[in-house]
C-alpha cells in the first residue's frame, strides 16, 4: 500500500514513537498523578515531561496551561466553552466541521452571533474582512491554520494581529498545519489553539492538546477525578487539572511527545522543504494529465501539504476506489468534514480526491500514483 492519506492520519510513525509507547505500557503504565508509589510517579514524570517537549515546540511559556484531549475535535469544543449568550465570533469558510457545528450548535441555543468570512476561489482569506466585521460584542475570532481540503494556509499572523488590536480572543485550529508549519503561539497573538496528536505531529491517535493563554477562563465540560486536591467537592480551578479529568492517556501522551522529538531531531523547516517537494512533483504531474481540476496551489508559502483535484465528470469517490483497488493506493475522496470549504471552491456536490503527503512518502512513490492517475485518464477516454 501506498499511503497518501496524511491529512486524516500521519502513517507510518517514526519508530521512537511505536519504540516508547510500547516501553511505556510494558514497564510504567500506572495512573499518573494518582499515587506516590514508583509506577506512578514515573509515568507522571513521562507526561509531564512530553507536555514541556510539546509546549517548546509550540513556544508556550508555561507548560501547565497546554491542556491534554484525545483528538482536536474535543479540544475545540471545551474552548468554546469560553463564550456565553450574545457573544459574537468571526470564522472562516474554509473551516471543518469540528469548529462549525460547535458554533453552529451554540448559534442556535446560547443565541451567540456568527460571521463567516468568505474565501476566494482557492479558499484564500482578506485580513481586512476580519477587521472590518469586528464590532463591540465580538468576543472570538476561529481560524484554521490551514485547509483540509486543499492545504491553503491562512494569514494567521495577520488574523491575529487584529485580534490583539481590538482584544479579541484568537482560537486557532492547528490540526492540518501543525508539525509543517512554523507555528510559535506568542509571535502569531495566539490565545488558544487546538491541535491533534495524529496527523502531522507524527503521534498516536486518541491524542491531542489545547492551549489556553493566560486569563481565559474556560467553564469545563466535564468534572472529576484530577489527583489534586481530592478533598474538595468541586473541580480544581488550577490548569491543567480544570481541564484534564479522568485518567490521562499515558501511553498516547508519551508517543506524541516522542512524535515531535523526532521532528525536532529531523528539523521542521526540512519535513516542510521535503513535503514541498513532493507537492510541486504531484501539482506538475498531474498538471499534463488531461481533464485533470486542480484545486490547491502549488506554492511552499501557500499549501501546508495536500492536493485536491478532480477529473472532470467523474465522481471523486469513484476515482479515489480505483487508486485503492486497482494500485494499492490510499486516497481520500468526498467531502472531507469540511462542507463549507468545499462550497467555497465550488466542489459541493462532487467533493475532491485529496492527495496528502507526509514526510516518509517518497518520489517513487509519486511517480507510481502520477503514472496510475494518468492510465485512469487514459480509460476515460
Amino acid at each position: 500500500m501506498i499511503y497518501f492519506d496524511n491529512a486524516a492520519t500521519s502513517y507510518p510513525k517514526p519508530e521512537n514513537v511505536y519504540q516508547e509507547m510500547m516501553r511505556c505500557i510494558k514497564e510504567y503504565c500506572a495512573n499518573p498523578g494518582r499515587g506516590g508509589h514508583e509506577l506512578s510517579i514515573r509515568a507522571g514524570r513521562a507526561v509531564m515531561e512530553a507536555r514541556e517537549v510539546i509546549a517548546e515546540f509550540f513556544n508556550i511559556k508555561d507548560p501547565m496551561r497546554l491542556i491534554f484531549t484525545k483528538n482536536a475535535t474535543e479540544a475545540l469544543n471545551i474552548g468554546f466553552r469560553v463564550l456565553n449568550e450574545g457573544d459574537h465570533v468571526i470564522t472562516t469558510s474554509m473551516e471543518h466541521n469540528s469548529v462549525i457545528r460547535p458554533l453552529k450548535t451554540l448559534e442556535r441555543d446560547m443565541g451567540i452571533e456568527l460571521t463567516i468570512v468568505q474565501g476566494n476561489e482557492f479558499g484564500e482569506v482578506n485580513p481586512k474582512d476580519f477587521e472590518k466585521n469586528i464590532k463591540g460584542n465580538t468576543r472570538m475570532i476561529v481560524c484554521t491554520l490551514s485547509s483540509n481540503v486543499n492545504g491553503i494556509i491562512m494569514p494567521i499572523k495577520e488574523i491575529g494581529d487584529i485580534a490583539k488590536k481590538y482584544d479579541v480572543i484568537f482560537f486557532v485550529d492547528a490540526s492540518q498545519g501543525a508539525g509543517t508549519l512554523e507555528l510559535d503561539v506568542e509571535y502569531n497573538n495566539i490565545d488558544m489553539m487546538a491541535f491533534p496528536g495524529h496527523k502531522s505531529l507524527l503521534g498516536p491517535q486518541g491524542t491531542g492538546g489545547l492551549y489556553v493563554a493566560e486569563g481565559i477562563e474556560i467553564r469545563p465540560i466535564m468534572q472529576g477525578g484530577t489527583g489534586s486536591s481530592s478533598e474538595n467537592l468541586f473541580q480544581p480551578e488550577i490548569l491543567p487539572d480544570a481541564l484534564e479529568s479522568g485518567t490521562l492517556n499515558t501511553p498516547g501522551i508519551v508517543g506524541l511527545g516522542q512524535g515531535i522529538s523526532f521532528i525536532n531531531s529531523f528539523g521542521l523547516e526540512n519535513i516542510r522543504k521535503y513535503k514541498s517537494l513532493l507537492i510541486e512533483q504531484i501539482y506538475d504531474g498531474l498538471s499534463n494529465i488531461n481533464g485533470v481540476i486542480i484545486y490547491s496551489k502549488k506554492e511552499p508559502s501557500d499549501n501546508s501539504g495536500i492536493i485536491a483535484f478532480n477529473f472532470e465528470g467523474v465522481e471523486s469517490t469513484e476515482v479515489s476506489y480505483v487508486l485503492d483497488k486497482a494500485y494499492g493506493i490510499a486516497t481520500r475522496a468526498g467531502l472531507h468534514c469540511a462542507p463549507l470549504a468545499h462550497k467555497t471552491l465550488g466542489t459541493l456536490k462532487s467533493g475532491t480526491v485529496r492527495i496528502s503527503v507526509g514526510c516518509f512518502n517518497t518520489k517513487d512513490e509519486v511517480d507510481v500514483l502520477l503514472k496510475a492517475l494518468k492510465e485512469i485518464s487514459d480509460n476515460l477516454k
